[in-house]
């Protein structure tokens, strides 16, 4: 990577899926579509289509009453969608989807990974790449989980400012970074994104900056506008500009209108767009973060 120019190498540590969504295409207000995440259509999911054997003890008798009502009134085509959403591992992927046995299978090989392990293997992996990456002036920037929590059972490891300091303790090099995602580490309430901002500073190389909303039950979410939701942008931003200030021109945080609403003409049947990827919500999500820095630059 360093010898093709690239100097920021974005990661993640998320065994079996990526990023995780039950909604491709959730209709918000004003005919726009967002992705989604709804904790029941989640549940229905591993209760009922993957049926994991272990789900039913993390689910309360009310959250496994919704989940089954909601289920018994999927058809086929619903089950299908929800299996290519949550299969394909991450959405836009050019890596195969799963089938549920497959989905099992790999669920299996996990099976006794704590998140004690998995750190320890993200920290052995970390401990023989950073030195050749600072010989090579190459950050690596740790993406965090999304959403920030266990999934089927799976262990988490970059999900809340703990585990990015325990990770740092462990790999003190310079190499060893963050990519700040605010839409990912945002869906936990107890994430103080501008304090996290300010605390991990010198640690930020790559900043992708989107909003989600938390919906009532606290589980459930949707990616918001970039300047509404649960993210406080402009504090953020604040932080990450004096971060900059005190960098030189070549070792810049590069921030990116990160994931975009489908609108306008991306709506189109015949427009084929990767969800979250689409030019005209992205560009519209730039000119707020744009308008919202020279603000801030002008104070």
């Amino acid at each position: 990577m360093a010898a093709a120019g690239i100097k920021i190498i974005c990661y993640n540590f998320m065994p079996v899926v990526d990023w995780c969504r039950t909604d491709l295409e959730w209709e918000l207000p004003n005919g726009a579509r967002a992705m989604r995440f709804d904790q029941d259509r989640f549940a229905a999911f591993e209760l009922h289509i993957l049926k994991r054997p272990a789900a039913t003890a993390e689910y309360s008798p009310e959250q496994q009453a919704r989940a089954k009502k909601l289920f018994d009134k999927m058809s086929q085509a619903d089950i299908d969608y929800l299996v290519m959403v949550i299969a394909s591992a991450l959405p836009g992927s050019t890596t195969e989807p799963m089938t549920i046995p497959q989905f099992r299978d790999r669920l299996e090989q996990y099976r006794d990974i704590t998140p004690k392990i998995l750190r320890q293997h993200l920290a052995e992996f970390l401990g023989r790449v950073t030195p050749v990456a600072e010989q090579l002036g190459v950050s690596l920037t740790l993406h965090p989980d999304d959403p920030p929590r266990p999934l089927f059972g799976l262990p988490r490891v970059a999900s809340t400012a703990d585990d990015y300091q325990a990770l740092f303790d462990a790999v003190p090099s310079k190499a060893n970074g963050i990519c700040f995602c605010t839409g990912s580490l945002g869906v936990r309430a107890e994430n103080n994104l501008p304090e996290m901002a300010e605390r991990f500073g010198p640690r930020i190389a790559f900043a992708h900056l989107r909003a989600t909303k938390r919906e009532a039950d606290g589980l459930s979410f949707y990616e918001s506008d970039h300047l509404d939701g649960d993210v406080d942008m402009v504090a953020v931003l604040k932080a990450l500009l004096k971060e900059n200030a005190r960098r030189s021109p070549d070792k810049q945080i590069v921030f990116r209108p990160d994931h975009g609403h489908r609108m306008l003409d991306d709506l189109a049947a015949t427009k084929r767009t990767n969800p979250g990827y689409t030019a005209i919500g992205r560009l519209r999500g730039l000119a707020e973060l744009r308008g919202a820095i020279r603000a801030i630059e002008h104070q």
